[in-house]
């Protein structure tokens, strides 16, 4: 029963940092292009490094 009062509050804070984390991410424009990614991988480059 002890353990209890240390894990809930601990997976609460993870929960609250797992939505800053993905808010943060958000506001950035991370999300903003998903179609562009995978569309870049098809494109013939042609530059020689």
């Amino acid at each position: 029963m002890e353990a209890l009062y240390l894990l809930i509050p601990l997976s609460v804070v993870l929960v609250f940092g797992a939505l800053w984390l993905f808010f943060k991410a958000s506001d950035s424009g991370q999300f903003d292009d998903l179609v562009g990614p995978g569309l870049r991988v098809l494109q013939d480059d042609d530059t020689t490094h």
